[in-house]
């Protein structure tokens, strides 16, 4: 069985101490494809190590996180546009809005958002989308810029049925992690109601560690506990929900 990890955070400070150990549990779990996403250009340095450690398995994405959108943000943004015309990257990532954190920054992030669907579409890579707090601000600018060539995948998603569909009509796959498992999670409630087509498997690791781990810290052989749930909601095999979700995950990033 392959399961794919589309976001997870390997290189965080939070596997320092047992990084190695814990990515011999992941790739022992079967989960051996892991989509990095970025922050900002202080982790870039040990993304680049981490894809130099393991090859075959991590795949880097390149972008400005909303919650580091600060008053250096046009100099974080010539970093990403830097390092797409230097090194492979398999998405543009994280990017988006986020106004749980910080409301006084929305401007900038709605201006960083812009910028980064551009380098996208430019480098012709799908985006992966934070949204926290923000669907309404994230689906305006979704809606400007809609098109063939805007694609990507709806990070953790949280929403409704109603904002599912939505975010599926911008050619978005949902990522689906441990929110799933949990009891106040919702999106439990009708994701059999989304065609499995729309669904890619995340774990956001080291953050959002599904049951029975909730609240300690997060890996990507957890994510294990995210396909037993999914298995369960849509009635079918964990293999079936490895391989379609695998599938789905490659037509998004190419590879």
């Amino acid at each position: 069985m392959i399961i794919t990890d589309t976001h997870t955070h390997l290189y965080s400070e939070a596997f320092d101490d047992d990084r190695a150990d814990m990515m011999q549990r992941t790739l022992e779990a079967g989960v051996s494809r892991l989509f990095i996403p970025a922050i900002d250009s202080s982790y870039t340095a040990s993304m680049l190590q981490l894809e130099k450690d393991y090859p075959k398995h991590v795949f880097l994405m390149m972008g400005l996180h909303p919650t580091h959108v600060k008053e250096n943000y046009i100099d974080e943004i010539a970093h990403v546009t830097e390092m797409l015309n230097s090194h492979k990257f398999y998405a543009v990532g994280e990017i988006g809005i986020d106004l749980y954190w910080d409301k006084t920054t929305l401007a900038i992030q709605q201006e960083a958002f812009r910028k980064q669907i551009k380098l996208a579409k430019q480098h012709k890579l799908p985006i992966v989308i934070h949204c926290r707090e923000a669907f309404d601000e994230i689906f305006e600018i979704l809606e400007e810029e809609k098109s063939d060539d805007l694609f990507g995948i709806f990070h953790c998603f949280t929403g409704t049925l109603e904002q599912a569909h939505q975010a599926i009509s911008y050619n978005m796959k949902l990522g689906i992690g441990g929110v799933a498992t949990f009891k106040n999670g919702k999106i439990d409630q009708f994701l059999n109601q989304i065609d499995l087509s729309h669904i890619v498997l995340e774990t956001d690791a080291p953050y959002l560690a599904p049951k029975p781990f909730r609240g300690k810290r997060n890996e990507s052989s957890y994510i294990i506990k995210v396909v037993q749930k999914l298995s369960e909601i849509y009635q079918v095999s964990e293999q079936k929900i490895a391989d379609i979700t695998t599938e789905n995950s490659k037509a998004v990033f190419g590879i």
